[in-house]
């Protein structure tokens, strides 16, 4: 029913900067977002990258002459941009984690979800420096029991809007190596939360797909 893709040519997102990540993600599922015309998320995990994202998406539409419409968060209500998203064909929604749950569209409509990174917690926010203090005053690791998990559980959120049915197809691009196997400490946990999709690293497999 599905399959997962993790682009080849990605930088490591330690490695650049977001906009210079944000702009390779939309070159690399650029291919795939053509070949389905749109029916696209394009998920981020902040408010900045989705407005990277939105803009290179625009400009790259615009490039290759194509009718496709993007629609962002707060350009919106939340309950009319999936209507529309539901009713307008072509459509690529770019949002940041807010739209990561609680929204069910079944069918072909939406065939393609695209996360730029692992959902950790953005560092410095206050609840998560108290969190992770009490578990180190504990004598434990804060990223392997907090925050490794609470990203985990986000992902798989985030995953789940592309098969809503049994008799759903899609491909979920996730353009975080460090999402691979070996790559890091914790590639395995994120990996085993998701659906067995079938995995690939090979654009030509994603489009015979």
């Amino acid at each position: 029913q599905a399959m997962l893709y993790v682009p080849q040519n990605m930088p490591n997102p330690r490695s650049v900067d977001r906009q210079a990540f944000i702009e390779a993600l939309v070159r690399e599922s650029w291919p795939v977002i053509d070949l389905l015309a749109g029916r696209t998320f394009f998920l981020c995990t902040s408010h900045q990258a989705m407005g990277y994202a939105a803009q290179a998406l625009r400009e790259t539409i615009a490039d290759n002459d194509r009718d496709y419409h993007v629609i962002v968060q707060n350009e919106d209500s939340r309950q009319h941009l999936i209507e529309t998203f539901r009713k307008q064909p072509n459509t690529i929604l770019v949002a940041t984690m807010s739209f990561w749950e609680g929204i069910d569209i079944k069918g072909e409509k939406l065939s393609l979800v695209v996360i730029d990174k692992l959902p950790f917690a953005a560092q410095g926010d206050p609840v998560l420096t108290a969190r992770c203090k009490w578990i180190e005053e504990q004598g434990r690791n804060p990223f392997a029991e907090h925050q490794v998990p609470t990203a985990v559980i986000a992902l798989k959120q985030g995953a789940g809007r592309l098969i809503r049915s049994e008799f759903d197809r899609g491909i979920l691009i996730v353009g975080d190596t460090r999402i691979i196997p070996g790559s890091s400490s914790y590639a395995a946990r994120f990996l085993s939360s998701l659906p067995p999709y079938v995995r690939t690293r090979k654009l030509e497999r994603v489009l015979n797909f």
